[in-house]
């Protein structure tokens, strides 16, 4: 176990040297707009402007669009149309561009610099490395536009992504891109019902899948579960199946009529494609973010709108170089996979990706590819670094991660003690987390901290560039200067927010913009504190309201961790005669450690001394693990659905439901 450490939580322990804020690109663009401070570039991208005809939201993307060098075939009318409002904002009207040619076409050009540039690096399970360049990768991608034209796919159809990590994701996503398709990327980890409610939604008629792929040393076989699947959902006509296993090849997967080996149905088709020249909001991807209810939502991107947010983040926030090597965890299926993707390769640079599990086959995997690999941007989950934490300082003290730049982190609320870990260990003491906060819904963040920024442990910085956010009470007002917690909305549109929902207008109208009138409500506690920095409490709809005192289960999970034995944590809510809302702790111990009433007792205090007595649990309840997503992240829904007794709804995303019987188990 990580040796004790002295938590510091209530000041600045990042201050960047002004060498490293002098080599951003970030303060490269202020200094070409003469922008003097942070203060003043959020104020300038985010906030009406005194003399300016126009807004700093439309001033900034304008800008942007030629500050990046995205290609557009042929240039707006206007920033934008939001004549019907924020909710449904035209962006970029009368342009037309392919996101293809921006992060692929024209970095494979005969006369490209970055033609033999790397645009992938991958790393499987076992240690097998393949890199592929960019000229490598075009002709890959326009191989499956071919195929795809072949099979009748053309502009607004949906193409399915049920596949392993393995480069040809990437072609895969970019030819559906040349070809006007509409990518529909699915986790690897879902089972039959997650998938084929995704295909039935979709109404794809493709799917491209593999026969598997490695995970902790076993076979994960793919390709039984896509066929229930489409038997279950209908719609796809033709499977495209990759041979990761080698089980394709050898003939020991079911084969049907409609499947067609990669190798003969890609592999032989032309290498040579024009790329089509699309409507700016013409819809790329349908990305499904899971939902409470059983009905996963479908989120609707845009050509436009999805590359020049990812390739701002990617630039300004992650600070990404030419030469660097950007490695965030991710499967294809989650926003961060096609965002890794599109960020990177809009500047022509290297991604790093990897097949397996991140402790296979010791706790030192990632740390030992961030040393091989030479990683420079490094992203995951708080919960994953906190699980690796509990694992030992000298899993990471025997890796060389120098190369580091930039360290990154989405999904869910940090605890002080993971955070000045990873940014000690892991980052050395010296390298700025960019803690970001956005969603699906915007293939994007809301709150990023940019790499000039000093960094409290925890937060998420302020607003991301060009994004005009806010902290409200239940009324709608703004309580962000009060420094008081509340709720975390837009007041304005961006060019990657969802252009609706593909189920229709109505569920996207309800979910996002119906709780005050012109305000995006995201559904999360936020606070920026009385030195700037804004902070996330979980979702507001998870709070934790004891006796009339709201606490995130993030606080208390962080709190209940804070005592030795405990490895891993998740809190939820239960009802109580007295208090109204109890709280409810589940526990994972550290290996060495023994169930018992006095360590229940000792967790509980440990909990009632950091945050006070109201917050003690009434119950702790131990368990070996969580139910998980992929990236490492527990789900605390599922959790918190089978300790009441009630319907799961939606659990697609649990890659270890076997996880969930622990939990009704528990005693």
């Amino acid at each position: 176990m990580a040796p004790e450490r002295e938590t510091r939580t209530d000041g600045v322990v990042h201050r960047p040297s002004r060498e490293f804020v002098e080599s951003t690109n970030v303060h490269e663009f202020m200094r070409a707009y003469d922008i003097d401070d942070y203060e003043a570039l959020i104020e300038r991208t985010t906030s009406e402007v005194p003399g300016e005809p126009r807004s700093g939201v439309d001033w900034f993307w304008d800008e942007l669009v030629d500050y990046l060098g995205i290609e557009f075939d042929e240039r707006y009318d206007a920033v934008r149309n939001d004549a019907a409002g924020p909710q449904f904002t035209e962006w970029f009207p009368g342009a037309r561009l392919n996101a293809a040619h921006n992060v692929l076409d024209r970095h494979a050009a005969p006369d490209a610099e970055t033609r033999n540039t790397v645009a992938c690096i991958w790393e499987g399970e076992p240690g097998d490395v393949r890199e592929l360049t960019y000229h490598e990768l075009h002709r890959e991608a326009n191989r499956v536009a071919n195929y795809l034209e072949s099979r009748g796919v053309g502009t607004g159809d949906t193409v399915a992504l049920y596949m392993p990590m393995v480069p040809e994701v990437i072609a895969i996503l970019y030819g559906c891109f040349k070809v006007g398709a509409v990518a529909v990327p699915v986790f690897s980890g879902f089972g039959v019902d997650a998938t084929a409610t995704r295909i039935d939604d979709a109404e794809a008629s493709v799917l491209f899948t593999g026969d598997g792929f490695y995970r902790r040393g076993d076979h994960v076989r793919l390709k039984a579960t896509a066929d229930e699947a489409i038997d279950q959902a209908g719609h796809v006509e033709h499977v495209v199946v990759y041979d990761r296993l080698g089980l394709a090849s050898d003939g020991s997967i079911p084969w049907h009529d409609r499947d067609e080996h990669w190798s003969e149905a890609v592999g032989e088709a032309s290498d040579d494609y024009e790329t089509k020249s699309l409507d700016a909001n013409q819809e790329s991807m349908l990305l499904y973010s899971s939902g409470t209810t059983g009905r996963p939502k479908g989120i609707v991107h845009t050509h436009a709108g999805a590359l020049l947010q990812a390739a701002k983040e990617v630039y300004f926030g992650m600070d990404l170089k030419p030469a660097d090597r950007f490695f965030w965890v991710s499967d294809i299926g989650w926003m961060m996979g096609p965002w890794t993707l599109l960020g990177t390769h809009a500047h022509g640079g290297t991604v790093f990706m990897y097949e397996g599990a991140p402790d296979h086959p010791e706790p030192d995997r990632f740390w030992r590819m961030i040393d091989d690999h030479g990683i420079t941007q490094f992203g995951i989950s708080p919960t994953a670094i906190r699980a690796l934490r509990k694992r030992g300082d000298e899993w990471v003290e025997g890796h060389d991660l120098s190369t580091l730049r930039v360290l990154g982190s989405t999904g869910e609320p940090w605890d002080p003690e993971s955070w000045l870990w990873f940014y000690e260990e892991v980052g050395g003491g010296d390298t700025p987390i960019i803690n970001i906060s956005g969603g699906t819904e915007i293939m994007g963040c809301f709150l990023m901290p940019m790499p000039i920024n000093p960094l409290k442990p925890c937060t998420l910085g302020g607003p991301g560039l060009g994004m005009d956010i806010d902290i409200v009470d239940r009324e709608g007002e703004s309580i962000a200067d009060a420094h008081e917690r509340g709720f975390l909305v837009a007041r304005d549109s961006c060019p990657s927010m969802t252009k609706s929902l593909w189920s229709g207008d109505e569920r996207y109208l309800e979910e996002y913009w119906s709780t005050w009138e012109g305000l995006w409500d995201h559904g999360d506690w936020a606070q920026k504190d009385e030195d700037g920095f804004w902070f996330l409490h979980g979702r507001a709809d998870d709070a934790l309201n004891v006796a009339g005192r709201k606490v995130g289960p993030a606080e208390v999970e962080g709190a209940a961790m804070e005592h030795p034995a405990v490895n891993q944590a998740a809190a939820i809510g239960a009802a109580d005669d007295t208090t109204g809302t109890a709280v409810v702790l589940y526990a994972v111990l550290e290996a060495d450690e023994t169930e018992s009433d006095d360590l229940r007792g000792a967790i509980r205090e440990t909990v009632g001394t950091e945050l006070g007595k109201p917050f003690r649990p009434r119950e702790v309840r131990f368990v070996d693990t969580f139910p998980k997503t992929q990236s490492g992240k527990i789900i605390r829904r599922a959790i918190e659905a089978v300790h009441r007794g009630e319907e799961l709804g939606d659990m697609s995303s649990i890659e270890n439901p076997d996880a969930l019987a622990e939990i009704e188990n528990a005693r």
